[in-house]
């Protein structure tokens, strides 16, 4: 039985860094274990995740298996999925947020000459992170949406205000005379 358990182990492993469905095949060749091993050890899984009644579940999925999160917690999941934002930035979204915190409220166009390239992805992402929003429209021909910086935006750079961001002389250096 001690050979059971370090064999459940293993596949609980492999499972949570899968990430998604793991094929038996795939498991056979890392595991070197048959198949028929390999899937009763998988049923017990799944029932012992399914009399657990915890935040995950193992379940079978086309010819596979997969760890996946309990249903009855999706609530919470989307929770955290709404507060939780991957705290890197690309490049590209780093310097169009910049280009608004500094500039705001401004349009696209405005953005993307000042950057020489197009910006829809970056401001899709900042829009997504809620780290920008669209803060009305200009009186200009087609009504370009203004974008501007938001609370979430002050959090995820622990500012105060926008008034606390850096000058630009701070960016600056000094030319020694």
């Amino acid at each position: 039985m001690m050979e059971d358990r370090e064999n459940k182990a293993v596949l609980e492993v492999l499972l949570f860094l899968s990430g998604e469905p793991i094929m038996l095949s795939s498991v056979k060749d890392v595991t070197e274990l048959p198949e028929s091993e390999i899937k009763r050890l998988m049923d017990e899984l799944i029932a012992q995740y399914k009399e657990r009644n915890t935040g995950l579940l193992i379940v079978e999925i086309a010819n596979g298996y997969q760890m996946v999160t309990n249903p009855e917690y999706a609530e919470w999941v989307r929770k955290f999925k709404n507060i939780h934002m991957s705290s890197r930035l690309s490049l590209p979204a780093l310097e169009t947020l910049a280009i608004i915190a500094y500039k705001q409220p401004i349009i696209r166009a405005e953005i993307e000459q000042l950057r020489g390239v197009n910006s829809d992805s970056a401001i899709r992402t900042l829009l997504e992170k809620r780290l920008i929003k669209v803060m009305g429209r200009k009186e200009a021909p087609g009504r370009p949406f203004l974008y501007g910086t938001t609370k979430e935006f002050l959090h995820y750079f622990g500012l105060k205000d926008l008034t606390e961001l850096p000058t630009l002389k701070d960016f600056v250096r000094e030319e020694a005379a």
